[in-house]
């Protein structure tokens, strides 16, 4: 089970990879300035992590419009992250949880992904500028994308 609404988002500091080299992407950065939008997807590569980083990519406007950063998190490398943005043209930033610190102080583990290793579940959450989380879902399986229609309601109840 994901971390509660109304818990204090458990900061974090993980690495981006892109043209520039690496970055620290600290979540905290985020408070008091915007609305966070944080998604744990389990796999770079796969379709529907492609599907969904794609489709959200695509309505990232929607997102900011609602004052909101968008964040994926994986335990990919963000080298593999970079590879996979530039192949499928993501344009949301990406950050690699690669030792599950944040994918397990979320609560969203999902043990042993067809058999290669745990992984992020597929998780989503909305952070206020405070840094406390208005939404959270774990969806029911990794192929099951979040209810985005909920997390931009979530959002707008935050203008």
């Amino acid at each position: 089970m994901p971390i509660k609404v109304g818990s204090k988002a458990p900061d974090f500091t993980l690495k981006s990879k892109n043209d520039s080299g690496l970055a620290d992407v600290k979540l905290s950065a985020n408070f008091g300035q915007k609305n966070t939008v944080l998604l744990f997807f389990p796999a770079a590569f796969t379709s529907v992590c492609t599907k969904e980083m794609c489709d959200i990519s695509a309505g990232l406007g929607q997102y900011s419009n609602l004052n909101a950063a968008v964040i994926g998190l994986s335990v990919d490398t963000p080298f593999a992250q970079e590879a996979w943005a530039k192949k499928e043209n993501i344009g949301i930033t990406l950050v690699s949880d690669l030792n599950k610190t944040v994918t397990l102080a979320y609560d969203v583990l999902f043990p042993n992904l067809a058999g290669i290793g745990d992984t992020s579940a597929r998780a989503a959450f909305v952070i206020d500028k405070q840094g406390v989380v208005q939404y959270a879902e774990q969806t029911p399986t990794p192929k099951d994308l979040p209810n985005f229609a909920a997390v931009q309601d979530a959002l707008s109840k935050l203008q």
